[in-house]
């Protein structure tokens, strides 16, 4: 049937003339903090707490919801089935992409060898943690189930050992905690962002671990050192045992340790083979680290490089040039490239919601307290269903004393509901009992049944009366943990995968970077560009190429070994060498040095250095009068530390500074025209980089020291007007010459 049209005419609805929203348009003014607090704390907490830190099972929510998941899905036994279903079905748990879930499930996985005992067994291409270029394949394409390991994290999970809470949208139920008979939270590598504050928790050997555990159980005074060497990386490599670091670490949960790769050499193809490396960096950067240092010439032993990595694991391997030595060329590829890095732990790790950074020690106690309540409730679980058996079978014990009552009570009630009531009052028994012994099926109505069922009724008395020794006894409680630890010691087990090295084990061979050595010039302009020049080159042009309005302000003849120290107008110097610098033309701009060496927000080069062996003086003069005199060797370092602060002192405004091999001819003017020539030999050396200095040019009222100039004995000698004897003194007059900033000194 058709429909009708409305004839009816539409009635047009006139806006309101004084509608009013209440708060549109004004602009309130609200302070920062309360911002914060209503918007960004609450966001905070949330990635803190529900997404970036493991909490003391070991896992993320991601990880837990994702190994819950295959956990329902009967995958802990059963065949493997595609990770895509798997993915799938972990969505009704994690609310995120399928990418998010399918990638935590990749780092699981056996196949991408990023976790010392994975949890996930896999086939397919699961790529490689080692490898920042090995892509993983599609979820459709690769099959996974759970490891065997993972029946200990479910140990029981069905006996109320671990609370459940609703999923997102209140159709699930899902575990809040694993209740893992092992801890898991030091078994497996764990990284976690959150905001302000992050997460890194290294692995370590199963066997160890558990073995620490047990002796830390009997013994709270224990020294975890005697049977935790150390971490042991999924990527094995080896790790320079440092005691005092390791101790830190156990009992602060900070620390830095040093891992370096594994290698061999193959002297009959001359060729260098890593097969280990650091777990904080992947081939492709070694590999990238390596050509960068062949093309800027830095390693000359290197003929070929390349990624052999297989089936069979990871390789690098290096192609050597005649009559290179192996280990010498390795030690220098230690210092110089990430085949040798530092792994920072930070085990920062949710205990009952809050973040808590914490040793091995303090993490070993939390999870004891959490395997402790585990058992406890395990066995409260078992003891309540023993006590309702229990309960039905005493009942069922009356029974046994009548059983033709009972079958005359049941036979002769008329009204099927009055059959629990009428056994109730026959037999003296409560509801729940009746309702059972009314379920009996008649074949089981004999005295034969009835007597094996009874005669439990003792086991299951002894049962109750153990596990309720059990709840009250702290020692049996931790006679069960340490049980089941020995029991995943045994199972699951692996030899260490990270070999441990002494300070002392290994020679440290001489490494030196070979520089070429050649002649050049250096050039700073005011504006802060630099260049390194050739003889050659400064031949064919020494025509400047410069920015409007600058001007060169220093040229120094050296050689490309040389060292460069750029002092700044922030009392700092920054340390670089001259082989760090690409050789160019006068023609061109030159490299800019506050970009080039990182140099702080508005910061200026004030001065440049050159030198080979830290030899001389660095003289400073200020704007109060003061000049400082501060040797050479103070700013050198053991370390390749680039920047050093408090340079020279901050006191006050830096006039000058000059660089001096010995003592000299200095010159100071002051604003009011008053000058004095005195030998630099007047004023004590100092050790301490930002001295004060000492008192040169007496200042009156509000004049300054602007000026100083380094002159010669022959000019010295034609003002020896101005020369004093000691210092300070107040100078003399300069208005005879005609203008001192002319002079050519």
């Amino acid at each position: 049937m058709a429909k009708k049209k409305n004839t009816q005419p539409k009635i047009k609805k006139n806006p309101m003339k004084n509608a009013f929203i209440e708060g549109a348009g004004q602009v309130v003014r609200e302070r920062i903090t309360e911002t914060l607090e209503k918007n960004y704390m609450p966001y905070a907490m949330s990635v803190i707490v529900s997404r970036a830190f493991p909490e003391i099972d070991g896992f993320k929510p991601s990880h837990r919801k994702l190994l819950y998941t295959m956990y329902k899905m009967g995958l802990l036994s059963g065949t493997r089935t595609k990770s895509a279903n798997v993915v799938g079905q972990t969505m009704k748990l994690n609310p995120h992409g399928d990418a998010a879930i399918y990638e935590t499930m990749v780092r699981m996985a056996r196949g991408n060898e990023a976790l010392l005992h994975p949890y996930v067994d896999s086939k397919g291409n699961f790529g490689k943690a080692y490898s920042r270029d090995m892509a993983y394949a599609a979820s459709r394409y690769t099959e996974v189930k759970l490891e065997p390991i993972c029946a200990e994290l479910f140990s029981d999970i069905d006996k109320d050992t671990v609370d459940f809470v609703p999923n997102y949208d209140n159709t699930m139920s899902e575990p809040t905690l694993l209740p893992a008979t092992f801890p898991s939270i030091l078994v497996n590598s764990n990284v976690g962002i959150g905001v302000s504050m992050a997460s890194n928790v290294c692995s370590f050997n199963l066997t160890e671990l558990c073995e620490s555990t047990i002796a830390y159980m009997k013994n709270p005074d224990f020294n975890l050192l005697e049977t935790l060497k150390g971490p042991d990386f999924s990527t094995g490599a080896s790790m320079l045992y440092d005691e005092e670091e390791l101790d830190k670490i156990y009992r602060t949960g900070r620390g830095s340790l040093k891992v370096k790769a594994k290698y061999s050499y193959d002297k009959k193809d001359n060729v260098i083979e890593i097969t280990e490396i650091p777990p904080t960096t992947t081939i492709e950067a070694i590999i990238e680290k390596i050509v960068s240092l062949i093309k800027l010439g830095k390693i000359k032993e290197i003929q070929y490089i390349r990624d052999e990595t297989d089936l069979d694991g990871l390789k690098i391997a290096i192609d050597l040039k005649r009559g290179v030595d192996p280990d010498k060329l390795m030690q220098k590829l230690y210092k110089m490239t990430p085949l040798r890095d530092t792994f920072s732990c930070n085990f920062n790790i949710l205990v009952h919601g809050y973040p808590k950074v914490m040793g091995v020690y303090d993490i070993l106690k939390e999870w004891i307290a959490f395997r402790k309540d585990c058992i406890k409730r395990r066995v409260s679980h078992d003891l309540k269903k023993k006590k309702d058996k229990l309960h039905l079978l005493r009942g069922l014990e009356k029974i046994l004393l009548d059983i033709d009552k009972a079958i005359k009570i049941v036979r002769e009630t008329e009204e099927e509901s009055d059959v629990v009531p009428n056994l109730m009052i026959g037999f003296s028994i409560d509801e729940i009992q009746a309702e059972y012994v009314a379920e009996i099926k008649l074949r089981h109505l004999n005295r034969e049944y009835i007597l094996k069922r009874t005669q439990e009724i003792t086991d299951i008395v002894s049962e109750i009366a153990d596990m309720e020794a059990i709840l009250e006894s702290d020692r049996r409680v931790k006679n069960i943990i340490i049980s089941e630890l020995s029991n995943v010691s045994k199972k699951y087990g692996k030899p260490r995968k990270t070999e441990l090295y002494f300070s002392g084990d290994e020679e440290e061979l001489p490494v030196e970077e070979e520089v070429d050595d050649y002649k050049c010039t250096f050039f700073l302009s005011r504006s802060g560009y630099f260049k390194k020049i050739t003889p050659q080159s400064l031949r064919m042009s020494n025509n400047h190429k410069l920015k409007d309005g600058d001007v060169i302000v220093q040229e120094i003849e050296s050689s490309n070994r040389s060292e460069l120290l750029f002092f700044t107008d922030k009392s700092s110097v920054y340390k670089t060498k001259a082989s760090d610098f690409s050789d160019t033309k006068a023609s061109a701009l030159g490299d800019f040095v506050p970009a080039k060496l990182g140099f702080d927000a508005e910061e200026n080069c004030k001065y440049m250095v050159n030198t080979t062996d830290y030899s001389g003086y660095m003289i400073f003069v200020f704007e109060n009068g003061k000049v400082a005199k501060v040797s050479l060797k103070s700013y050198e370092t053991k370390t390749n530390r680039k920047k050093l602060a408090n340079a020279y002192g901050s006191k006050s405004k830096l006039v000058e500074a000059f660089y001096i091999k010995e003592d000299v001819n200095l010159m100071l003017k002051s604003t009011n025209e008053r000058m004095i020539i005195f030998n630099t030999g007047m004023i004590m050396t100092k050790s301490s980089r930002d001295t004060i200095g000492v008192n040169a040019l007496t200042l009156k009222g509000k004049n300054l020291l602007h000026k100083a100039f380094i002159i010669d004995d022959e000019k010295a000698a034609e003002l020896s007007k101005y020369k004093v004897k000691n210092i300070p003194a107040a100078g003399s007059f300069a208005k005879d010459l005609e203008d001192p900033d002319q002079l050519t000194f």
